[in-house]
């Protein structure tokens, strides 16, 4: 949801559109500077989350973060922003921050790797007493993106465990990146497969969320493309899955399909593609089960 006219606002939408949990950017997400965060408006945004029932709420980063540059000034101005990510979600007592972990450029896949984790590593071991954990998202895998793997996402935490930090990194999955990386989830045997990697390498543990889009691109692509549930290659089937995994039932999942407005508003009013992506999900929910409401965290 967007931030427009102040991050309470966000909680509203979410709200007014009945999302029970919500993501958002607490910054713009492509500028470096943020604008201090008012306490007043950190305690209407906690006290919204709560008397509304809009928990949890996630962030994402701003996607100029980059830990996995072999430049040097980057990667030193993505630690110092993704820090400051961190620490604005901590204060508004947000569940997560989700990362995209990084591209290696003009580098290697191992460099690129070792500098994530080195990176997450420092940054963490500065925070010791945050609650808000950091979300590795898994990619498409567009060019030299990096965490397209569950083995990517595995290395980077297994590094980071090393430092002794990795109690407080999760992994967040998205249905078009899991589709664009060549990850099926469109049959039984092939989303039980999915799972069984997933668990064999990160662990199911480290699920803490899950964005789920469809993808204007079919399996195998390596190209990031959002679309409406219904409307791509993921197939309802796979989100039917999802939605009925007793493994996963109680996880934040989030829309990230495309708006039916352009640009930002003031208002609250829901968006009209938000309505029906969320009816598709919960229509499929409530098929599978036979029950008359979706549970909590739909």
């Amino acid at each position: 949801m967007s931030i427009a006219g102040g991050l309470p606002r966000a909680v509203e939408r979410a709200r007014a559109t009945g999302c029970d949990a919500l993501q958002i950017f607490t910054k713009s997400s492509g500028q470096w500077r943020a604008r201090p965060l008012p306490d007043a408006e950190i305690a209407e945004f906690r006290r919204l989350s709560v008397d509304l029932a809009v928990r949890p709420v996630i962030a994402h980063a701003s996607y100029l973060i980059n830990l996995a540059s072999p430049d040097d000034t980057l990667r030193a101005r993505s630690s110092a922003a993704l820090g400051e990510e961190l620490d604005r979600a901590e204060a508004l007592g947000l569940l997560g921050v989700v990362l995209h972990p990084g591209s290696y450029t003009t580098s290697t896949e191992q460099a690129g790797l070792a500098r994530i984790a080195g990176g997450i590593a420092k940054v963490m071991a500065d925070r010791p007493d945050h609650r808000t954990m950091l979300l590795l998202e898994h990619t498409a895998g567009q060019g030299t993106n990096l965490g397209h793997t569950f083995e990517q996402l595995q290395t980077i935490i297994a590094e980071v465990e090393r430092a002794g930090t990795a109690t407080a990194i999760g992994v967040c999955l998205d249905t078009c990146h899991l589709l664009a990386a060549g990850y099926d989830l469109g049959s039984d045997t092939g989303y039980a497969d999915t799972i069984r990697q997933l668990d064999a390498t990160v662990g199911l543990r480290r699920l803490k969320a899950l964005h789920l889009n469809d993808s204007k691109t079919p399996r195998g692509s390596r190209v990031d493309r959002h679309t409406h549930i219904g409307n791509g290659h993921v197939g309802l089937g796979a989100f039917r899955r999802l939605l009925t995994d007793p493994r996963l039932e109680d996880l934040p999942m989030v829309l990230e399909t495309p708006k039916a407005r352009s640009g930002n508003t003031l208002g609250t009013e829901p968006d009209s593609m938000d309505l029906e992506n969320l009816r598709m999900l919960r229509a499929l929910l409530e098929d599978a089960t036979g029950s008359g409401a979706p549970s909590a965290s739909r």
